[in-house]
């Protein structure tokens, strides 16, 4: 009766872990998420600002033409609409900003990209983007570079601008206090 009751309970044992194991789980996501902060260290804890986005990837395509299309709405990145957070209020790109989030948004084009913050959170893409909900809107100078990054990114310099770089283009938004 106790060889019983041992296998019993291993044969419980495996179907439960079984079971368990057995939960499929989706593939990864061709375009992970990344964070970027300002001041970027991980020693400094009170931050102004943070971006949280998708990191599509260029695979051959052309930015303006198969991707971020020139003269229309992206979500800035991939996937989920891109949110950025202000810590405190801000000047940005030369306009006033209450502290709080807002979803992300650009329009693309050859020489300069218009920069949207949006206040409608939680969006996919740029598909329920409503112009309306804009806070700001600004324009910035697009840039060549010699050196084309494959990944979409965004980084902050030491005095707060927000650098985009997908391909050869660079965008730069001063932030200040």
């Amino acid at each position: 009766m106790k060889n019983f009751f041992l296998i019993a309970s291993l044969v419980f044992a495996f179907v439960i872990t079984t079971n368990v194991q057995a939960q499929k789980f989706p593939g990864l996501d061709k375009s992970p998420v990344d964070i970027a902060t300002y001041p970027a260290s991980y020693k400094v804890s009170e931050k102004m600002v943070k971006v949280v986005y998708g990191r599509p990837q260029l695979k051959g395509r052309t930015i303006g033409k198969d991707l971020a299309k020139f003269g229309k709405v992206w979500r800035t990145g991939a996937n989920e609409a891109a949110e950025i957070t202000f810590y405190t209020d801000v000047v940005f790109g030369g306009k006033k900003v209450t502290k709080g989030t807002y979803s992300l948004f650009t329009i693309p084009n050859a020489d300069s990209w218009t920069i949207i913050l949006n206040k409608n959170l939680n969006q996919w893409g740029a598909y329920a983007y409503d112009e309306k909900a804009d806070v700001v809107r600004v324009d910035v100078e697009s840039k060549t570079a010699g050196k084309k990054i494959e990944a979409f990114a965004i980084a902050f310099d030491d005095n707060g601008s927000m650098h985009m770089a997908w391909g050869k283009t660079r965008v730069v938004v001063a932030i200040t206090k």
